[in-house]
């Protein structure tokens, strides 16, 4: 073998158990630029107890030195199919390597993995396309936009129409804070995804949220004069990027802009803190927050989430765009809300 050769990575599975690994792990993935905030060891944690999901969460190793990360979880759902995925509920995921052998080692384990787990296909959600030949879903994109170090010249580089709507909330007289809990987001989130027809999340998933990531991840609400909640989200933050995740708004949010003045707040105090980017995070193409953020001055960034196909002949449609899914929408829309959270969570575990 040539001196210059590298050796062949071992490829690893952390465990839930090892501490010690999932910190370098960490350590790799915050130095890695091609890692996200989806590649943190604490979604093995969450995947595990919240979901019930098996997770394999790999990594590539020589030398004891960690090469690359790919995050899995095997969603089984008799409703939804049998997938092996990176990452459930994260809009980025796949393989984050510093080297392609490491990568190449990682996606082939992956392969014969989904096989003996009998999925019908693994799907690697990357922000750059790593496989021209594999299928692919086209319908997803992301928007991501720097944060500049002024305050005044970010609302100035908000467009004009969006940037009356975050005067009008100032004018309104509207406040934000970040919450120490969870309650007033989830109540706001809860009735929003309800209104629209689709299954909530558990409470207890966006507590673990907050215990897991600690200061990495929190919850700004925006209040109207007289207190009452009115919008709220729940962010990330990783390296220098906050990543609005999660909101939810009341109906009279509109009419007072309040959805707008959530997001400058966000934005303001990202820029305060030194922040860099806004990561406002994955749409569906021709939808209604694809329209919103375009209107935001943000542009469009497809995703290229890729597959394996085993035991199907073309990629899932798991999303409420798909037409087979309108009746089971309208439904829901019309269920006791208390209901519908209850049941929630047992519908969302398998989509993911």
């Amino acid at each position: 073998m040539s001196h210059d050769a590298r050796p062949v990575p071992s490829i690893r599975r952390l465990s839930l158990q090892d501490a010690a690994t999932a910190r370098r792990w960490d350590a790799f993935v915050l130095a890695c630029s091609g890692a996200t905030f989806f590649h943190r060891a604490g979604w093995q944690k969450i995947l595990s107890e919240i979901f019930r999901h098996d997770t394999y969460f790999l990594y590539a190793e020589t030398d004891e030195r960690i090469e690359g990360v790919l995050p899995l979880a095997h969603v089984k759902s008799l409703l939804f199919g049998n997938s092996l995925v990176s990452l459930p509920f994260a809009v980025y995921g796949g393989v984050a390597a510093t080297h392609a052998d490491a990568a190449i080692a990682l996606e082939a384990e992956a392969q014969r993995l989904a096989q003996r787990l009998g999925a019908d296909h693994l799907e690697l959600r990357h922000v750059d396309a790593r496989h021209e030949n594999w299928p692919r879903q086209d319908l997803y994109v992301t928007f991501r936009k720097a944060i500049l170090p002024d305050e005044e010249a970010n609302m100035l580089a908000i467009p004009r129409k969006q940037r009356a709507m975050v005067r009008k909330g100032i004018k309104n007289g509207l406040r934000s804070e970040i919450d120490q809990g969870i309650d007033r987001f989830f109540a706001l989130y809860a009735d929003n995804v309800h209104r629209h027809g689709t299954p909530a999340l558990a409470k207890r998933y966006f507590q673990a949220l907050r215990d897991e990531f600690g200061a990495d991840c929190d919850v700004l609400t925006v209040s109207a004069p007289d207190g009452r909640p009115l919008s709220s989200v729940l962010s990330f933050y990783f390296r220098d990027e906050v990543l609005p995740y999660y909101a939810g708004d009341d109906e009279a949010a509109r009419d007072l802009a309040a959805n707008d003045f959530k997001y400058w707040e966000l934005m303001r105090r990202a820029c305060a803190r030194g922040l860099k980017v806004f990561d406002y995070g994955r749409s569906k193409q021709g939808t209604g927050p694809y329209a919103f953020k375009k209107n935001w001055g943000f542009e469009p960034t497809p995703l290229h989430y890729e597959y394996c196909l085993y035991k199907r002949s073309a990629v899932p449609q798991n999303n409420p765009a798909n037409a087979k899914y309108r009746l089971l929408i309208e439904t829901w829309r019309r269920l006791p809300i208390g209901i519908a959270n209850r049941l929630g969570p047992f519908v969302v575990r398998s989509l993911g």
